[in-house]
């Protein structure tokens, strides 16, 4: 069963940037209400996209050296990394077919 699996400032290079297939990283906080109501969407789309694209979540309490780097500022926010680079942003809470939408769009 695929699962979002947490990553962390030292961890983010070596899961994020160098990974071989797109990464979507959901940066959250425990305290989040949003953000606890992305996670089960979230985790839907890991089994969907299951062997094409990674999910990783980010607790920006915990590592705020990554959050910082990439200007997140309003939480939940989901970045879609390909090939180390971001290609897609989704900012706030979103119904599964719009996430749905910006990720197809982000692997094209």
């Amino acid at each position: 069963m695929a699962k979002p699996s947490e990553v962390s400032d030292t961890t983010w290079d070596n899961e994020v940037i160098s990974a071989e297939k797109p990464v979507l990283v959901d940066f959250w906080a425990p305290w989040c209400g949003p953000c606890r109501m992305v996670a089960p969407i979230v985790e839907e789309l890991a089994e969907e996209y299951d062997g094409k694209v990674e999910f990783r979540k980010l607790n920006t309490d915990d590592n705020p050296r990554t959050a910082a780097k990439y200007g997140i500022r309003s939480i939940p926010t989901l970045l879609v990394f390909k090939g180390g680079e971001p290609v897609g942003q989704i900012i706030g809470f979103r119904p599964k077919g719009d996430l749905k939408k910006r990720l197809d769009e982000a692997l094209a």
